[in-house]
């Protein structure tokens, strides 16, 4: 019989909850908006930093943590929603985050002595599972006596690789912000930890979290809540409806240069941009060509197991992917908003469309059109994007879902170790989940971090390299 296959140990030195200094606030209620709403189908979002720190467990636990855990209470003190909890009523009044006085966060402290550093913040394959025993349990939700459910918003773990490094792994509910709000958020704590800016400044980035300028002209409050509900009906539960299933996986990251970017765009847009109304941008070519190659790889091992149909080519294959809509006039939010300010958007093309000869061609054109159609009007077909999702998880059609942003900087993010070794979001494994990252020593460079079988990863390295390489020799 087979042995069972062990999580490594990881020593769990503090368990304990960080709050904003006692009395500094009083409770408070803040509402959501619709553009928060959507995110209940979506599972916890998970971002972890590495860092360097060449000394011993106890070094650590002396010198670097306390500070930590102050500058973090300090810090809550004005991003005090992730120490809240999201509000459930029951039947269909609309849900809310509610702080009250002695509300915290979770914060783990533990110890992964026979972990390897330099493995674990490599960007080679490794097994998915090595990153999990640095992710933080997320706190079970309550239920009051009326049906009310409490959901906690963040969870923080810290794990020291002795002589090595550590971690910061936070987890938290994608409904109280988006990838903008929670870098904003580890950006101020760690300006706060390094203490090395002026007070004045970091008042300055204190989160904007008014909700006047969220206009919902279309009342789409009451449709997304309708149909959280009945998510929720179906599901049980609410914070996973978009799950993977850990199998033989491994992650790695890519690494494309500003050169290799501005090479891809300049072909891309003579492929497809003779009348010179398109705009083909980074974001667009690098979502092309990892889709592509994605789909590619997935061909190629189906091809080799034979189970290629007749009807394959024609599947519907979908990329799923957010605009940001701060600067959208229908909205003109400020940078510093607390919340989500994310509109998702869905391409839909044939597979063989895509995975033809001109296929990044193609897909570059549907998303550049996805995105064209965002900017003239940022609620186009709003009132069905839950429901679109919802479907896609029922059907089983081909999806490939894009996250985070270089634009969001991970990499600056300074506790007074220095700029993060590697940082990424650490569950990729739901569907085929795609993040998008600043490069840390790459100016104008994208990290791109994917989980896949491991045989697939194999094909999907080979077939980008060939593409990287026919962009290499481009004028």
């Amino acid at each position: 019989m087979a042995q069972e296959m062990k999580e490594p140990a990881v020593n769990i030195i503090e368990q304990s909850q960080v709050a904003p200094p006692q009395d500094s606030l009083h409770s408070t209620i803040l509402p959501l908006t619709f553009l928060d709403i959507p995110w209940f189908l979506t599972r916890h979002a998970r971002r972890i930093f590495f860092y360097e720190f060449p000394f011993p467990t106890t070094h650590f636990l002396q010198t670097a943590l306390p500070t930590l855990k102050h500058s973090l209470s300090l810090t809550l003190q004005h991003f005090f929603p992730f120490a809240s909890n999201l509000i459930l009523p029951p039947r269909l009044h609309v849900p809310y985050i509610r702080y009250l006085n002695g509300d915290s966060v979770s914060f783990t402290v533990s110890e992964f002595s026979p972990a390897n550093f330099t493995l674990l913040t490599s960007n080679s394959p490794q097994d998915v599972n090595d990153w999990q025993p640095l992710a933080p349990a997320f706190p079970s939700p309550r239920t009051t006596h009326d049906g009310t459910c409490e959901f906690p918003l963040m969870a923080i773990q810290v794990t020291v690789i002795p002589n090595s490094g550590f971690s910061i792994c936070v987890i938290f509910n994608h409904v109280a912000g988006d990838g903008r709000t929670l870098h904003h958020f580890m950006k101020f704590w760690a300006s706060v930890c390094k203490a090395k800016r002026d007070w004045i400044s970091l008042l300055c980035a204190l989160p904007y979290m008014l909700r006047l300028g969220v206009k919902d002209p279309k009342g789409l409050m009451h449709v997304y809540v309708q149909e959280m509900r009945n998510s929720a009906l179906q599901n049980k539960h609410f914070g996973g409806f978009l799950r993977g299933v850990y199998a033989d996986k491994v992650r790695a990251a890519f690494m494309f240069s500003r050169e290799q970017a501005e090479k891809l765009k300049k072909w891309v847009s003579l492929k497809c941009n003779s009348s010179g109304t398109l705009h083909i941008s980074t974001f667009v070519v690098t979502c092309s060509l990892i889709w592509v190659c994605m789909l590619k790889s997935e061909q190629k091992e189906e091809e080799g197991n034979n189970y290629v149909t007749k009807g394959y080519f024609d599947e519907p294959c979908n990329i799923g992917f957010s605009a940001d809509c701060h600067n959208h006039p229908q909205f003109s939010l400020p940078s510093n908003y607390f919340g989500n300010c994310l509109i998702p958007l869905l391409t839909t093309l044939k597979r063989g469309e895509l995975v033809g000869q001109n296929g990044i061609v193609a897909a570059a054109n549907a998303i550049e059109r996805k995105i064209r159609d965002f900017k003239s009007d940022a609620l186009r077909l709003a009132e069905t994007t839950m429901s679109d999702i919802r479907g896609l998880g029922k059907c089983g059609q081909s999806l490939v879902v894009i996250v985070g942003s270089p634009k969001l900087t991970a990499y600056n993010t300074d506790f007074g170790w220095g700029k993060p070794i590697k940082s990424e979001v650490v569950n990729l494994d739901s569907v085929r989940t795609v993040s998008l990252t600043d490069c840390r020593d790459q100016e104008g460079g994208i990290q791109v971090g994917i989980v896949l079988e491991r045989i697939q990863m194999n094909n999907f390295t080979n077939i980008l390299e060939e593409h990287l390489s026919h962009i290499a020799v481009l004028d």
